[in-house]
């Protein structure tokens, strides 16, 4: 059979089974949310064309793209010649459902990599005009033409956001501009006003704060009823005085285009119940903890403060289960899963923070200042429910002898705050990366050296240990020793192209589970058979791979998406790149805490494994392109590098 009698012939076969054509494209995005009679006139407007295991489909050379291709059955493999290397890259593939080549078509341009039959594969083909006529007849599949996954994610995201509101019966918004639930016409005084009258005024107005502003209206303080509590115990405070003589002075604020999440933020890390509405240097108004509880029922600042307040250890750790519900909480109140990790990691550092006093008002101090550090998934602020402690110490010491003096003092305290710590839900590390650890209760000097041997001997273990130790953080103490610290360690590795190069070969240790010919690559046998890692071989790829670049262009940030935003910024990765990679690390760890949230309301064991045969369609589409990211990062490494 000729190929235009067999086009025909296939042509023929989809128009007697549009019914069922159509039924296999709602199975997939954006198909599933077009309107019944759009997809019905996509189908009859397509060919279905057969290739053969190793056919290409379209390249490079046979200029601008003429059909939108959808896959029915097979696979199609995208290759593309990679400098430096003498055959063809494999860079995507794309299997039943999935379409292409979206951005040649809006170019009206050729196709940048061939497209191969990976399988004997069969393609529906709707030709260019037609799909022009599509794109201004369907908002659907204009949206998801010409924004791809990003627009899948919103689906993901609503999708987890109805779930989470569900269990809560109720729905809000994180996202709310504080232009919109500010107190637009805030109770304010002058500085010269008298506490009595500051009160009364705030009585009137059945507030808990005033602020002080000067004749344009620029905060110059804020008073509220903590500060009058703190004004009546004090016995030399005359209520008759004026009001800038007990106000905290510099209100913290923000702009109206700020968010709620910002402000809950906030409020959590700075121990604040009142924030100031800017903009242009002037009072717009004033959100309290209050306006956001009615608002949102967010109990965040409420959380934080009695965590920072809890007067025991068993209080702390009866608060974990009330972190896990807050977890829920923000899914439904649409929160990124970088601003949830961001908040259970503060709450976390909350909890850290009060241990290290109780376990000092209990054992009494050491007599030796010391920061408290934190490392890995805590120092980068992408911790989760499941989680283990990666911490150590600094301290000052003028010579060896002093320091291992101090250490001695501060060992047993370590061992006390590890175990309290353990006690509140965060696991003992089992690789003993604790402060308990003499290794990890180290002087500056010593930190340093253990850094420079890093960087200087590039063993395998050195290596494992500087993917841990370079995410590292103060959680409690003084800053500036260990910032300096780590601005010396940040020149040397940018000095040295051999260290970086190590560094780069270790982050392509994990490789993402999709192989070249198949879906996804899972355990074939024992009790993780047919699972994946989310973790270890989703999310490491991208954690690794932007620390070796931010390492390498001295960003001290340690949180991967804001490295990749610096990486950005500097030029060091294309634009379209970073937001590919952001999109990505954002859902694989949407589905992560998802499976998180599901095992601790079964009372089951955390895990990040997980069977992609669970997941839905859209889902496992989205998980599959993201691994893929990973991929191409690590393929970006491999180049940079000449790996």
């Amino acid at each position: 059979m000729s190929t235009d009698a067999f086009t025909q012939a296939g042509k023929t076969a989809v128009m007697q089974n549009v019914h069922g054509t159509i039924t296999f494209l709602l199975n997939y995005p954006p198909f599933n949310l077009m309107e019944t009679s759009h997809l019905a006139w996509l189908v009859e407007h397509c060919q279905l064309r057969f290739y053969a295991t190793g056919d290409s489909i379209i390249r490079p050379q046979d200029g601008p793209v003429q059909y939108f291709y959808i896959v029915k059955q097979g696979l199609v493999r995208g290759e593309r010649m990679i400098a430096g290397q003498d055959h063809p890259d494999t860079t995507f593939e794309i299997s039943a459902g999935e379409c292409f080549p979206l951005a040649a078509l809006l170019g009206e341009r050729s196709t940048r990599t061939e497209h191969l039959a990976g399988d004997d594969t069969f393609c529906l083909l709707l030709p260019r005009n037609d799909f022009v006529r599509l794109f201004s007849m369907s908002l659907p599949f204009r949206d998801f033409a010409l924004r791809g996954v990003s627009s899948l994610l919103d689906q993901v995201n609503q999708q987890a956001q109805a779930q989470a509101a569900e269990t809560l019966g109720a729905q809000y918004s994180l996202d709310t501009r504080l232009a919109d639930i500010a107190v637009r016409s805030p109770v304010t005084c002058m500085p010269y006003t008298s506490v009595r009258q500051a009160v009364r005024e705030m009585n009137e107005a059945s507030v808990g704060s005033i602020v002080v502003v000067d004749g344009q209206r620029r905060p110059q303080g804020i008073f509220t009823l903590r500060d009058l509590r703190s004004v009546i115990a004090d016995e030399t405070r005359n209520l008759d005085g004026p009001v800038d003589s007990v106000m905290t002075p510099a209100p913290f604020h923000l702009p109206p285009e700020a968010s709620a999440f910002d402000a809950a933020t906030a409020m959590t890390s700075r121990h604040i119940a009142h924030i100031c509405v800017v903009e242009q240097g002037r009072l717009v108004g004033v959100v309290s903890e209050r306006d956001l509880f009615s608002l949102q029922r967010v109990d965040l600042v409420h959380l934080a403060r009695t965590v920072r307040q809890a007067g025991q250890l068993s209080t702390l750790a009866a608060l974990r289960a009330d972190i896990r519900r807050l977890v829920d909480n923000m899914l439904a109140h649409g929160a990124s899963t970088a601003q949830i990790t961001h908040i259970i990691t503060l709450l976390n550092d909350h909890t850290v923070c009060r241990v290290i006093e109780l376990c000092i008002e209990e054992h009494g101090d050491p007599g030796v200042p010391f920061t408290w550090l934190c490392f890995g998934s805590e120092g980068r602020q992408e911790q989760t429910l499941h989680t283990d402690q990666d911490n150590g110490i600094l301290f000052a010491a003028e010579s060896p002898q002093q320091a291992e003096m101090y250490r001695r003092r501060l060992l047993p305290l370590a061992e006390r705050i590890n175990q309290a710590l353990a006690t509140c839900g965060f696991s003992l590390c089992k690789g003993n990366i604790m402060a308990s650890n003499p290794n990890l209760c180290l002087s500056v000097q010593e930190w340093q050296e253990r850094f420079e041997q890093f960087i200087r001997t590039t063993t395998p273990v050195n290596l494992l240990n500087s993917s841990i130790y370079f995410d590292f953080r103060v959680v409690w103490g003084d800053q500036a020793d260990a910032k300096a610290m780590f601005a010396r360690v940040l020149e040397r590795i940018r000095g040295n192209s051999l260290f970086q190069r190590m560094l780069a070969q270790t982050a392509l240790t994990h490789r993402p589970p999709i192989g070249r010919f198949r879906d996804f690559v899972v355990a074939r046998s024992g009790v993780e058979k047919d699972t994946l890692d989310l973790k270890t071989q989703g999310l490491t790829p991208f954690v690794d791979g932007a620390r070796v670049l931010a390492l390498a262009h001295g960003i001290a940030e340690c949180n991967t998406l804001e490295r990749l935003r610096r990486l950005r910024t500097a030029g060091a990765i294309l634009p379209l790149d970073a937001a590919a990679y952001e999109e990505a690390y954002h859902f694989i760890q949407l589905i992560r805490m998802q499976q998180h949230q599901a095992q601790d309301r079964e009372g089951a064991p955390f895990s990040n494994r997980i069977d992609p045969d669970t997941l839905n369609n859209l889902d496992r589409r989205i998980l599959r392109e993201s691994f893929r990211q990973a991929r191409r990062l690590q393929a970006s490494l491999m180049l940079r590098y000449q790996l």
